[in-house]
């Protein structure tokens, strides 16, 4: 078993055994890539959308939200492109009878040359010591060149072949370069077909009058349509943005890796209307802001990077990912897009109704651009999850289970340790309960000895935990304990709320974006 499928093991089973995603309806065997955040999955995810939202609305005063419905008038689909375009590539092994994205199974592949390419980075880092300059060495070692360009090689053969819907070389492609079936190792595949991702429901009493509809499959529409409303109820004027939150859903055949890829999942968007001839200065910008947003975290630089699409959605005319270091390698979290006037201009043309905008700068109406940001936030959560469970050795030689939360994202702030269930300490630590959660998301836990209580929050992310113990009694202190240092300190009961608030507040992240 390879180092990274062992820590991705990990995190799927430590994130069922203490309580934050389950497998939907497991006592029925559950259903495929359908998960149920628990209930310190949902206080955890809680976090990281306000997190998100506070960023975005509340800290810009020319972006508001929204919040549109999941049903839609079925013609926004075929106006957004969704009913003919909105399609993944499939390919079924024909000895597993497995189907996979054909585009994945080839990412997978060059993923792997990836992986050898940073064992070669990290052997010369060994060698060479503080001297080492990493990204010298990729632009001069021979080995890591010849890895390179075979990469480019094949991305750029694949994105040409799906952009101009050459499925016949896609499967070439795979059969080049011998990739195997994940289960079986056959290499006997059948043609790529496409498969449209999107959900059909209905909508309607009665069988025969019911209209046809569509879960969506992204939250950018319901933005879009509004367009005009909050353009004027908000008396908004460009550049502005609309954010959102919400469910989507799309009937993924290769849904796999845990919560990164699922049929229902939850998106972060925010489409930014700009004039026309701007757009290149805006997409810049909010590269940088994302990404700025992303490190405040502190989940480290290196585990981000961007991907430049050489395949462009029919609505771009530039995009990019930040892909972030997940177990199973570099994969894509946040999209930033400049989608041009390709989605106002098609909902104007398909509803007959003008959404234009005037502009007094101008003197003149026109359709916005659009630059857009879009991130899951099931990935973020995956994310920020997998980066923090972490395994140490102590210096008596013991190990730990550690989740290392950012502090504002952590779903338990501070959890109280009376440190015998006598002599009046339960009591006062419940007291002391009462009064910080009001403030901060706080739990009491008498079992056990205040050892293994340590652990059992340092397993669930907890940033601090307080004891109260005889000595409290006697002059108002308790020992509070910091989870990454383990270090302990005696502070007055009155200065707890203060201290703790200025280390897990989402005001704390905001201040250093």
């Amino acid at each position: 078993m390879s180092k990274q499928t062992d820590q991705f093991k990990k995190v799927i089973s430590h994130a069922k055994e203490y309580g934050f995603v389950f497998p939907s309806s497991e006592i029925y065997d559950g259903l495929s890539a359908v998960y149920d955040y628990a209930q310190n999955g949902v206080a955890l995810k809680n976090n990281i959308r306000e997190y998100w939202w506070k960023s975005m609305v509340q800290l810009n005063d020319n972006i508001v939200g929204i919040d549109a419905a999941i049903f839609m008038h079925p013609t926004t689909w075929k106006a957004s492109g969704h009913v003919d375009a909105f399609n993944d590539p499939l390919i079924d092994n024909k000895v597993s009878k497995k189907r996979y994205r054909a585009d994945v199974l080839v990412e997978d592949y060059v993923a792997k040359i990836e992986s050898k390419i940073e064992k070669e980075i990290l052997k010369a880092a060994k060698r060479f010591g503080e001297s080492f300059d990493p990204e010298k060495f990729k632009s001069t070692n021979a080995r890591v060149l010849d890895y390179q360009k075979k990469i480019d090689s094949i991305i750029t053969r694949l994105s040409k072949s799906l952009e101009n819907e050459d499925l016949v070389d896609v499967k070439k492609l795979i059969e080049e370069l011998e990739i195997s079936c994940p289960e079986s190792g056959s290499r006997d595949w059948t043609e790529v077909k496409q498969f449209n991702l999107m959900f059909g429901t209905k909508l309607g009493a009665s069988a025969d009058s019911a209209m046809d509809l569509f879960l969506r499959p992204e939250t950018a529409q319901g933005i879009f349509v509004n367009f005009l409303n909050v353009q004027k109820t908000g008396r908004m004027k460009l550049p502005f943005g609309i954010a959102q939150t919400g469910k989507a859903f799309r009937n993924e055949i290769v849904a796999r890796q845990f919560i990164f890829r699922m049929r229902e999942f939850e998106q972060m968007e925010m489409q930014f209307f700009i004039p026309p001839g701007t757009q290149k200065e805006w997409y810049d910008l909010w590269k940088k802001t994302r990404l700025k947003w992303h490190l405040a975290l502190g989940l480290g630089q290196e585990n981000y990077r961007f991907h430049d699409h050489e395949k462009l959605a029919h609505y771009a005319d530039a995009a990019t990912d930040i892909e972030f270091r997940f177990p199973f390698g570099f994969k894509e979290l946040e999209g930033i897009h400049s989608r041009t006037d390709f989605d106002l201009s098609s909902h104007e043309k398909f509803t007959g109704k003008k959404l234009q905008y005037f502009d007094p700068e101008r003197n003149e109406n026109y359709i916005p651009y659009v630059v857009e940001t879009s991130i899951g936030l099931d990935r973020m959560f995956l994310a920020v999850f997998s980066k923090a469970l972490t395994e140490e050795t102590l210096k008596d030689g013991s190990t730990r289970t550690v989740l290392k939360l950012p502090p504002a994202l952590a779903p338990i702030k501070v959890a109280v340790f009376p440190l015998v269930k006598k002599d009046g300490l339960p009591e006062l630590a419940s007291k002391i309960v009462e009064d910080l959660k009001l403030d901060l998301a706080t739990t009491y836990d008498e079992k056990d000895a205040v050892g293994r209580r340590y652990r059992r929050q340092d397993a669930l992310g907890t940033p601090y935990c307080i004891t109260i113990d005889h000595q409290t009694l006697e002059d108002q202190t308790i020992t509070i304990r910091d989870r990454d240092t383990m270090e302990q300190e005696r502070i007055s009961i009155d200065n707890i709320k203060n201290l703790i608030m200025n280390k897990v507040s989402i005001t704390y992240l905001l201040k250093l974006i």
